[in-house]
């Protein structure tokens, strides 16, 4: 992950540590993922083995994991860190490259 956006300049880490809050963010989406995985199967495939619960959930998770992890890092950002999205902003403006 880049220091900051190479469009607008802001930083992706306002301090050190930022992100471990993100954690909780990422708990939160996994736990969802168990149950959009789990209710699903409990009531498609009538209540298989535990061991298919724990392999699906597996495997969605390890697909997911870069979408959450980068999902759950800019939500952070958005709610505690001070980045605003404005549409407006490249209104007007050269976009260095």
């Amino acid at each position: 992950m880049p220091a900051q956006c190479p469009v607008c300049g802001q930083s992706f880490e306002p301090e050190p540590g930022f992100y471990f809050g993100s954690m909780y963010i990422t708990f939160a989406f996994n736990v969802a993922t168990i149950f959009l995985v789990g209710v699903p199967l409990y009531y498609f495939f009538g209540n298989p083995d535990t061991w298919v619960y724990i392999v699906t959930v597996t495997i969605v998770t390890l697909v997911f994991t870069p979408v959450i992890l980068r999902y759950s890092r800019a939500m952070m950002l958005y709610w505690f860190g001070g980045a605003h999205y404005d549409p407006k902003w490249q209104q007007g403006r050269v976009i260095p490259s």
